[in-house]
């Protein structure tokens, strides 16, 4: 079972996002509305990977980067209520792998983490083979 931490200053986003993780069989290992705890849990129970909030990502800590460093391994979904072109490549370049929109729709966030995991998986099996 995959590991995820989830941060969001917004409780009832970590709430409704817990929920939905929990009901699609991942085990949400740590929730906090700080980027720093979040990087802290997520190294502490090695998260597979982390569902961050644009705010967080964007408010200067570099906890993205710090994820990248921290857990390569790890996979990094920004969760936004607004997604453009340019944030969603400067998110890209940054490290994040994959994007949750809000207001969740459940199928659609465990699409988008399933999907990413997959892909990354081939990536990585393609660049060992």
């Amino acid at each position: 079972m995959l590991k995820a931490v989830i941060v969001d200053s917004n409780a009832i986003s970590r709430g409704l996002l817990n929920t939905v993780l929990t009901d699609g069989s991942y085990n949400v290992v740590g929730q906090t509305h700080t980027g720093p705890q979040g990087l802290a849990l997520a190294i502490k129970h090695q998260a597979h990977f982390v569902c961050i909030a644009r705010e967080q990502v964007e408010d200067g800590s570099q906890v993205v980067e710090q994820l990248r460093e921290q857990l390569p391994k790890a996979l990094i979904f920004m969760v936004s209520g607004t997604l453009d072109a340019p944030t969603i490549q400067a998110s890209v370049a940054r490290g994040v792998h994959g994007f949750i929109v809000k207001p969740f729709k459940a199928d659609a966030v465990l699409r988008t983490i399933r999907n990413t995991v997959i892909a990354v998986v081939k990536k990585h099996q393609a660049a060992a083979s």
